[in-house]
């Protein structure tokens, strides 16, 4: 260098100049202006979402979850509670929806649902046998897992449903009219009412552009409410079994039971904590609250069934402890754990209430509780989650929702109960008078109940031609 007269230190600043440019795009094209800058991390942030393998394993796990809820768990504990005659016609009930549902839910159910629409409805041709659902994300749901994850989680949420509805209907309803019911039942009152409160502009959803802010993390209005009314309708139009109520009906084998019950359990950390749609600290939360609330409602029933009768039934603490799972339900994801241990409590003692004094003073025969438990339990927690909705455990209900170019805070408050309020009586009307219309049309077109010397054999036979014993 010195041969040319170049001080040594010239070719070292020249390297550290040029250095950047050949690392840094934004130094090779020249300087960039401010707006240019602004521009490119704008463009950069519109970039296709990043699939996180975490959140995906999470939802897939947690559908696989929410399905043994429908069977094994759902199979077992309804089972158990009819009579011998009547065990496989209540266990097709749940096993043949798994077919059923999963097959609309393919060809226009998802769509109807999580499609683009009004504020009623998605269009049921937009995902038309699932056209454009693959591995792409949709960001208005769940922009971290693949769009076909998102719609595996809340298949498994359309078929559970109408399977709760067959408990209030077990042993005495026409197989062919149990399948058109359901049929019709999703697809004009599930699919809409799913549309309402989860799917982008639906009329209840708070998140994303509803009119009416009301909070149902994981289905308390969607699952519970609207099965356990569309349930007690459905037992009032066919009225009672023959011997209801001066016969005695007991379950014919608890231990069936029992093991269903158990099985819910394990099932409903899916059912809630994999509404998060991540695996992050809100899908923690949601497990944490759905766990103590189910235990205070176990303690709760036990406890009032031992007051009130003298001693504590095995199958009274199983019916409490799924209570408190479908009280909790539609706070888990808002609510902290003292919180969800209050709202199991209460949800435990109402149900219990429901059970046991509303049903032998109304003198409705739903087989198997589905009204009391379902939807007295739920609408339970859809209430006092407007009391105990916090931002501390899902901020987003701090800084989402705007009215009148303001943000509203939805945590508890008395106007957060009145939102609540309003959605829990469109489901109950949406549901009870839906379902009023669907049976009347099964009725006509296939008739609802089988016959007195039908329901005398019972339905495994009548029905199906099958008996769950030989002996």
């Amino acid at each position: 260098m010195k041969s040319f007269g170049i001080p040594r230190w010239v070719p070292a600043a020249l390297v550290c100049w040029l250095l950047p440019a050949f690392l840094n795009p934004v130094y090779a094209q020249g300087a960039a202006t401010i707006e240019e800058r602004l521009a490119r991390l704008e463009a950069a942030g519109r970039q296709a979402p990043v699939i996180n393998a975490g959140d995906n394993a999470w939802v897939l796990a947690s559908a696989a979850l929410v399905l043994m809820m429908t069977a094994p768990g759902l199979i077992l504990f309804y089972g158990g509670l009819v009579r011998r005659k009547n065990v496989l016609g209540t266990m097709m009930h749940s096993l043949v929806l798994m077919a059923l549902v999963s097959v609309l839910w393919m060809v226009y159910g998802y769509s109807m649902a999580f499609g683009e629409g009004n504020q009623f409805c998605g269009n049921p041709l937009q995902y038309f046998l699932l056209k454009g659902v693959g591995a792409a994300p949709n960001p208005a749901y769940a922009p971290t897992i693949p769009q076909e994850s998102f719609m595996l989680f809340q298949m498994m949420f359309a078929i559970i449903t109408p399977a709760l509805i067959s408990g209030a209907i077990a042993e005495r309803m026409k197989f062919k009219a149990y399948l058109l019911f359901t049929v019709l039942w999703v697809t004009f009152i599930y699919f809409p009412l799913c549309h309402m409160v989860w799917g982008r502009g639906g009329l209840l959803n708070w998140s994303q552009g509803g009119r009416f802010p009301v909070l149902d993390f994981a289905g308390g209005m969607v699952v519970h409410v609207s099965s356990g009314v569309s349930a007690l309708v459905c037992a009032l139009v066919l009225g009672k079994r023959i011997g209801f109520p001066a016969e005695p009906m007991p379950p014919h084998n608890v231990v069936l039971s029992l093991i269903g019950a158990g099985l819910l359990w394990v099932g409903w950390f899916g059912f809630n904590a994999g509404s998060a749609l991540n695996a992050g600290a809100l899908a923690g939360s949601a497990f944490a609250a759905t766990h103590f609330s189910a235990a205070g409602a176990a303690l709760a029933w036990g406890a009032t069934e031992w007051l009130l009768k003298g001693r504590p039934s095995v199958l009274g603490v199983a019916s409490g402890m799924v209570a408190g799972l479908a009280t909790i339900t539609p706070a888990s994801g808002f609510v902290t754990v003292p919180a969800a241990f209050v709202i199991g409590l209460t949800g435990g003692l109402v149900c219990y209430l429901a059970v046991s004094k509303l049903k032998h003073r109304l003198r409705y025969d739903d087989s198997l509780d589905v009204f009391g438990v379902h939807a007295v339990g739920s609408a339970t927690g859809l209430l006092l989650l407007g009391l105990f909705a916090s931002a501390d455990v899902n901020a987003a209900i701090g800084n989402t929702f705007t009215a009148g170019g303001k943000v509203i805070s939805l945590a508890g408050s008395p106007a957060q109960l009145g939102h609540q309020l309003l959605g829990l009586l469109l489901t109950v009307v949406l549901a009870g008078a839906g379902t009023f219309l669907i049976l009347k049309v099964v009725g006509a077109l296939a008739g609802l109940r089988v016959t007195p010397e039908e329901e005398d054999s019972g339905l495994d036979l009548t029905q199906h031609g099958e008996s769950a014993y030989n002996d």
